[in-house]
């Protein structure tokens, strides 16, 4: 999924693809201005983003397509739902869809994911979700991933005590990385007795596209659960 911040806050990652359809194109200036949040006044409140009361707040980073994001909103209608994603053709399939249903509890940003996760007050978020980050394969490139000891930090402040990240890889190796940052953090600890708690998607798993793509190519994807302690 599209974009990383690094240590100090920068984006990396594309944010256009192909050209968007007529119909795309018109979302963006008419749905995306109703349901985008602006992280420096609208998040004090963040349950009040939405029309009704919500019992609950999932925060997904590099949505992708929206399948996951998607799948959720619909099986979980109490609960509001933020999802980052600056990648403009990924956000066009989320509004597409969030239009024909007529989904009422999502809202947008479509810039770098840590603004909003500094704007968030302590405590206020259910789940952190991040699903098929880019990993950033090169040494030189690692600063860029998403997953760090600081950014573990900053996500502790917002996650309520109980609640947890979930964070999903087809790349051993980054997912190497990730838990040596949870097993050395003081706020979140892994939940998982055997390799088949690791090796087996959330409960009510939707796939996703890039799923879906790992296991064509033969990688075998890992589902992380890491609890807020």
């Amino acid at each position: 999924m599209s974009g990383a911040a690094g240590e100090r806050g920068a984006f990396f990652g594309r944010r256009k693809g192909k050209k968007l359809r007529a119909g795309q194109a018109d979302l963006f200036e008419t749905l995306l201005p109703r349901l985008r949040i602006d992280p420096k006044q609208d998040l004090a409140r963040p349950r009040e983003l939405f029309p009704r009361p919500v019992g609950g707040l999932w925060l997904e980073i590099g949505f992708g397509g929206g399948e996951h994001l998607l799948a959720r909103s619909r099986e979980n209608p109490d609960v509001g739902f933020i999802g980052c994603e600056p990648f403009v053709n990924g956000m066009a399939k989320l509004l597409a869809a969030v239009d024909a249903e007529k989904l009422d509890n999502i809202r947008l940003y479509d810039g770098d994911a840590l603004q909003v996760i500094e704007a968030l007050p302590e405590a206020s978020v259910d789940r952190v979700i991040q699903l098929y980050p880019d990993p950033w394969p090169k040494r030189r490139h690692h600063k860029r991933r998403f997953v760090s000891d600081a950014m573990l930090a900053r996500l502790a402040r917002i996650v309520r005590p109980g609640g947890s990240f979930w964070f999903a890889s087809d790349i051993d190796h980054y997912v190497g990385w990730v838990l040596a940052r949870v097993l050395r953090s003081p706020d979140f600890v892994w939940e998982a007795s055997s390799a088949a708690d690791w090796r087996t998607p959330y409960p009510g798993w939707p796939g996703t596209r890039y799923e879906a793509k790992a296991l064509r190519e033969g990688r075998t994807p890992s589902y992380l659960r890491i609890r807020r302690l």
